[in-house]
């Protein structure tokens, strides 16, 4: 007998309207139910009428004890194995209060500035440190991986260098023997449809008469070993090469940073400011460039600007959702960072400061310097006299067979390579763990450890040991104590808006409930212990939910087969055209290189087919939004010997499912193309549809969005890709992992798995909510859409719509009949936050719209009382329409209005402060304030400042 808790169901607990609010709902929309809904929203010819299989729902309480015993198959090793990723301590007070804080992880990219002031400034912190421990002028605000960074260091040093060429490009880089091979592989894998040709080689051999318009070192590099670049460098500037060192930031609190003699740029990871392994992720990465290329840096700048009242506000700056803009023209297809294991690692030097940084990065070379010591006097042999915290052993098959058998015994990992053994020693290990290990290695040898050999000797050459400051900055100075750090954190908090305040309701961006139960399990030390590199036998319960969630994407795709390793969403884009291509090379038509690409998309799509050799041919759409099929055919057969993909997203972008899209493959497949598909939009079609059923040959999905991982900011998110038969041979594989298809593409993330520890998110969503929980979803979030469409289109004219009238999980209101009043998009925006809400996306895919997205998780009351703000913002719309108020001096115009305002002595403006502050009833109740008045994007880029500057040199910027 099975006896059902009905209460426990999650998809209860996950989706927002009650049976109630539905029954109310589906009168609204003048409907008899939600099949109906459905029936009218997606094309009969698309629907799939099967059962997803999917596992049966578990409850909460059945998915954690689930999840802790496939944890406990991992096994938490004594890890030495470093190449970049190492054991940290993340202080309890950042573990508690921002890794595992909603209010924190459920922020969304800070585009609104005024109600971000907080993660900017955590923000603007990681620039400092980053700018400051490189010796660098420039940082920007984390990328995905060091892999990556340094592909995106290539990319725009390749640029730059050919920019104004008129001769052959200049398409050389150099790569140093000595760089991680997992990052030379990322690198080769973007260098190859660039044309770059990578020379790998020893820097002291190198040739510098070849032509080169870049080299990429290692610092210290893989063997453990520090190199004296100085003279070196000097040589490359002379030449016109640029320098770029992928460097362990950790250990320039020790080492002559890169930036102090000369080098153009410094890419790395901050994994080891205490964010957790992950077995691969989420990190932030970090790059750090002189202010010459302060124009081209890839990625998100924070910077410094003032907000109307000319108090200091900090922003987003330069090259905020550039990709949105410049599309094909774009220096990279960067959407997702890393954000909030930046600020993770930006509190960790807040916390420690420049005195805590420098000491745990002593004790790490101490104790490596102790076991180097000791292995010397034991008779074994190191590769290099100078190192940080990595030494190497070099050792015959005989000796590499001992060690193996005795570190497996122990269950310690060391990293094996080339008749070598690397041990890489991190703040995570006592002088006890070091003495043990040494002591493995003497009776290994059956020798004697002669003495204690802990001592104030430096391995690191007394020329490159750093003698400048860092983290001199007051913020690094001021917040040790537990009691100031916590009070710090809430501080910043408490200027942001978060889904623990109000819906977010961002078209495109589905911003849902990211449910406890799904984010516990990645704090629990099987999972958040484990490196990336681990024995096989030691990842057993990783690689049993890896699978599991591939099978389950696949079966949600209608496709045959997962690749995880896309760690962002744009880096899915970029590895499902790769399989393409791929595909295309093996049948011999490596010539196809045209991606038609419609209108609408996404920014990055364009930025991703660039980047992956193709060139981009737009495809209209018409005045309904959808794709012009007669454009694509004359497009198609214009260009059928070059075809090589069409780029499409679904339902568009524009929040409809278009009824043509299965005639719209069948027409590039017919001229030899195939068919990449946007899995943005997935939340309106899983479990109803699929890009699989509509003949689609590749899509990526956003885990960030579909799949309930949190944006935590702006990042972490991941972007893995299902495909077809066609396209599974191509799947990318990794030098380090039994992954990938059987023909692989090279490795498009550092790690096998990208961010997998966030993988966990996603498995326990689908997990916990079922096959049936998760149509559930879906017919939800068409419901919430469909409602507020219901409820504003007698106010507002919504652009796009199904044949039917309906909305998909998203839809566009046109705020651009308002000009003649001098309101924009951005002024409703702005006015939005004073009834506690986020905007929806702006003026995006069309130019003075609002794009609104309300997800499934949204209760009835929650969708009420954002269709009641808009209601009362078109009545102030209407006030200004018929003179009540005044065109350039009104409640739009001036908001958002923040609390100093409002609590000032002198008030001028000619309304009131109650219809400034509290123009509906349920914000006395609960009222979100902004901290800053509207900020002034363009005297930030006028004056550009990107680090922590102290209040003089702002005022010194405004003068």
């Amino acid at each position: 007998m099975q006896i059902t808790n009905k209460g426990d169901r999650f998809a209860d607990r996950h989706i927002g309207p009650s049976k109630e609010a539905l029954n109310e709902m589906l009168n609204t929309l003048n409907i008899a139910d939600l099949d109906m809904l459905i029936d009218e929203t997606i094309p009969s010819d698309i629907r799939m009428r099967k059962e997803l299989d999917i596992s049966e729902a578990m409850s909460e309480f059945e998915y954690l004890n689930h999840i802790k015993a496939l944890g406990e198959k991992n096994i938490i090793a004594d890890n030495y194995i470093g190449q970049g990723y190492y054991g940290t301590i993340t202080p309890s007070v950042i573990l508690r209060n921002i890794f595992q804080n909603p209010g924190w992880y459920t922020q969304y990219t800070p585009y609104q500035a005024e109600i971000a002031q907080g993660r900017l400034e955590a923000l603007l912190n990681f620039q400092t440190m980053v700018s400051d421990l490189t010796g660098m002028a420039l940082a920007n605000a984390s990328l995905l991986d060091e892999g990556t960074a340094a592909a995106e260091a290539m990319s725009m040093f390749y640029g730059l260098k050919n920019k104004r060429a008129k001769d052959e490009p200049v398409s050389k880089i150099f790569v140093d023997s000595g760089v991680f091979d997992h990052t030379v592989e990322v690198l080769l894998t973007r260098a190859e449809p660039m044309d770059i040709e990578v020379v790998m080689g020893d820097w002291k051999e190198m040739d510098l008469e070849d032509q080169y318009f870049a080299v990429l070192l290692q610092y210290p590099d893989k063997h453990g070993e520090i190199e004296d670049f100085r003279n070196f460098v000097s040589k490359l500037s002379d030449k016109g090469i640029y320098s770029i060192f992928a460097a362990d930031l950790l250990s320039l609190a020790l080492i002559t940073p890169p930036g102090e003699f000369g080098a153009d740029a410094v890419v790395g990871l901050t994994q080891r400011f205490g964010v957790p392994m992950g077995f691969g992720g989420p990190h932030a990465a970090y790059f750090a460039t002189r202010e010459d290329f302060k124009r081209n840096i890839p990625g998100r700048i924070i910077g410094v600007s003032r907000d109307r009242d000319d108090n200091y506000a900090l922003r987003m700056a330069l090259q905020t959702r550039e990709q949105h803009i410049k599309r094909d023209k774009a220096t990279s297809n960067i959407c997702t960072a890393q954000a909030l294991l930046a600020i993770m690692a930006g509190m960790y030097a807040v916390y420690h400061g420049e005195e805590g940084i420098k000491t745990i990065a002593e004790n790490i070379h101490k104790r490596t310097a102790f076991l180097a010591s000791g292995l010397l006097s034991l008779g074994y042999d190191l590769t290099s006299e100078s190192f940080f915290d990595t030494i190497s052993i070099k050792c015959s098959n005989d000796l590499l067979t001992k060690v193996k058998d005795q570190a497996s015994e122990r269950r310690i990992n060391f990293f094996y390579a080339d008749g070598e053994i690397r041990i890489s020693i991190d703040e995570t290990k006592s002088d006890q763990q070091v003495r043990d290990l040494l002591q493995m290695f003497a009776d290994i040898k059956s020798g004697d450890i002669a003495h204690d050999f802990m001592s104030e000797n430096s391995y690191i050459p007394t020329s490159l040991q750093r003698s400048s400051a860092y983290l001199t900055h007051e913020i690094f100075n001021q917040h040790h104590s537990e009691t100031k750090m916590m009070r710090y954190i809430k501080s910043l908090e408490n200027k942001d808006l978060s889904l623990v305040h109000a819906m977010i309701p961002l078209g495109s961006c589905t911003m849902k409930l990211n449910a406890a139960s799904q984010l516990i399990p990645v704090s629990l030390p099987e999972f958040a212990n484990i490196h990336p590199f681990a024995p096989s036998d030691q990842t057993k319960g990783y690689m049993e939910l890896i699978h599991e969630l591939e099978k389950d994407l696949s079966t949600i795709t209608g496709f045959a087969a997962c690749s995880l390793q896309p760690n962002s969403g744009a880096q899915g884009e970029y590895s499902g055209l790769l399989t393409i291509a791929a595909y295309h090379k093996e049948n011999g038509e490596a010539h196809r290189d045209i991606a038609l690409i419609p209108s609408s998309a996404h920014g990055t799509n364009p930025a991703s087919a660039v980047m992956t050799g193709m060139k981009v041919v737009v495809v209209k759409c018409d005045e309904k939004g959808n794709i012009d099929v007669d454009d694509l055919r004359d497009k198609a057969d214009q260009h059928s010997a070059y075809l090589a993909a069409l780029m499409v997203t679904y339902p568009s972008t524009h929040g409809v499912f278009e009824s043509r899209i299965k005639e719209i493959c069948k027409i590039v497949h017919d001229n030899g193309g195939l068919v990449y598909m946007d899995g943005a939009n997935m939340n309106a079609q899983v479990g109803l549809t699929s890009p699989g059923h509509i003949n689609a040959d590749v899509c990526h999905l956003n885990l960030h969005k579909t799949f309930a991982i949190p944006h935590g900011g702006g990042g972490p998110g991941m972007g893995p890709i299902c495909v077809n038969e066609k396209l599974k041979p191509f799947l990318p594989g990794h030098i380090y992992a039994d992954c990938g298809g059987n023909k692989a593409i090279k490795a498009v993330s550092a790690a096998p798995y990208g961010s997998a520890s966030i993988l966990l998110i996603s498995y326990g969503y689908i997990k916990m909510l079922g096959a049936k929980g998760l149509v559930e979803s879906t017919r939800y979030a068409i419901l919430n859409a469909n409602y507020i469409k219901a409820r504003l289109e007698e106010e507002y004219q919504v652009l796009y719509t199904g044949e039917k009238g309906r909305a998909a999980h998203e839809l566009i209101i046109d705020v651009n009949p308002y000009k003649s009043l001098n309101v924009t998009a951005e002024d409703i925006a702005k006015r939005l936050i004073d009834y506690g809400f986020h905007a929806p996306t702006l003026s995006f895919p069309v130019a003075g719209t609002l794009m609104i997205e309300p997800t499934e998780s949204e209760s009835k009351d929650e969708l009420d009382r954002f269709c009641d703000a808009m209601l009362e913002i078109k009545k102030e719309l209407n006030e200004i329409a018929t003179g009540e108020a005044d065109k350039d001096n009104n409640v739009l115009s001036n908001a958002p209005h923040t609390l100093a305002m409002l609590t000032s002595d002198e008030w001028k403006l000619p309304y009131t402060r109650s219809k400034a502050a509290y123009p509906l009833s349920y914000l006395h109740q609960n009222k979100f304030w902004a901290s800053v008045r509207r900020v002034d994007n363009a005297y930030g880029d006028r004056n550009l400042i990107c680090t922590c500057p102290p209040m003089e040199a702002y005022e010194e910027a405004e003068a």
